[in-house]
């Protein structure tokens, strides 16, 4: 199973694609859209809630494996308020290290050939140096009153299948490592108990596992799996869950919680970052936020080293290590990649790093 994330700034065309790509489901701040028609089953993921905050943002592309970056005709323009948002999801595909992903021109019913190869060369020099920067771009028209409705979305699906099959090759060779499930909602249901809904990261998750819970640190029992409203047995790395947990209540669950058999925990972190070209240094007792997985928190900045010296800042563009600390308690593994981001300037985030 694939999982796409369909980003961009607001009123560029990502809604609008999305509900022609799928079915609409779960909605928050992020809304899933379902193609389960289909022999390859996919799940478009909505951060409806951005650019308002950028949680829904990261957790639509930490739940993914594919992006869709939705970028208008006026997209990049400088007197468009909304161009540093498209901007930042540039610079969000670029920290995270995202693979795989296609650029989509839209709303191409509103525009011409002519300006649309003028973006295409302002999206080739914003993008060079960063993991985008080979990404394909295709026009298309997400304006549903158009006089072609739609036009290029099929060239885009044929696009989407394509990187699809080597997901899906990636996600077989993850599934020997041990299961870890993210989690993004959780409730409770009449008869049945605690039931959340999330994506099986690693490994392969099956019915009737004792396993834990994390940070909560607790252990579970999932009672039972489904995808697509189909009862599972058991679920490898990619699948769309919703599970029954025995042993813990949706109340005592927030987006990001972890199934899993071991995770870190803890609210002081060692991180060896990368600071991001496209921001402000980062300075002694500054405060940012952190992202792992689907879990944020505000951390404070208590030590900077570079080359093993401690220094009072970092300049954009640098490697440093940082100490932060922060008041909550999250779960990680070793190999997760966190994010830093300040969110007092235009542009947001800051860095990325991996725990020293």
């Amino acid at each position: 199973m694939t999982n796409l994330s369909i980003i961009g700034t607001e009123k560029s065309g990502r809604t609008s694609l999305a509900a022609n790509l799928g079915k609409k489901g779960t909605s928050s701040d992020i809304t899933m859209y379902n193609n389960d028609k289909e022999s390859r089953k996919m799940v478009f993921v909505d951060p409806q809630g951005y650019p308002k905050t950028l949680k829904p943002l990261v957790t639509a592309l930490n739940i993914s494996e594919m992006a869709i970056l939705c970028i208008p005709p006026n997209g990049l323009e400088r007197d468009n308020p909304a161009s540093v948002h498209t901007g930042e999801c540039i610079v969000a595909l670029d920290l995270l290290g995202f693979k795989h992903g296609i650029i989509a021109l839209t709303k191409s019913d509103s525009t011409n050939i002519h300006a649309i190869d003028e973006l295409k060369n302002k999206i080739k020099v914003m993008t060079s140096g960063t993991s985008i920067q080979d990404w394909e771009c295709i026009s298309l028209n997400t304006n549903k009153s158009a006089k072609n409705p739609f036009e290029g979305v099929e060239d885009l699906k044929a696009i989407i299948n394509t990187m699809a099959e080597k997901i899906e090759a990636e996600q077989a060779e993850l599934n020997q490592f041990p299961a870890r499930v993210f989690i993004d909602h959780a409730f409770n249901v009449i008869g049945k108990g605690c039931v959340v809904l999330g994506i099986v990261k690693q490994g392969i998750s099956k019915e009737k596992d004792k396993t834990k819970i994390f940070p909560l640190d607790r252990e579970i029992e999932i009672r039972s799996i489904q995808s697509h409203d189909v009862d599972i047995e058991s679920a490898p790395t990619g699948t769309r869950v919703g599970m029954r947990l025995k042993n813990v209540q949706a109340k005592d669950i927030e987006r990001g919680f972890i199934i899993s058999d071991k995770e870190i925990v803890s609210n002081d972190y060692t991180l060896e970052c990368t600071i991001s070209k496209f921001t402000r240094k980062i300075e002694i007792s500054s405060v940012l936020h952190l992202f792992v997985g689907l879990q944020s928190e505000p951390v404070r900045v208590e030590k900077i080293f570079i080359d093993r010296q401690e220094v009072k800042e970092a300049k954009p563009g640098s490697i440093c290590v940082l100490n932060l600390s922060g008041n909550k308690k999250v779960a990680y593994s070793k190999e997760d990649r966190f994010l830093l981001a300040n969110l007092d300037l235009p542009q947001r985030f800051a860095a990325y790093g991996f725990l020293k």
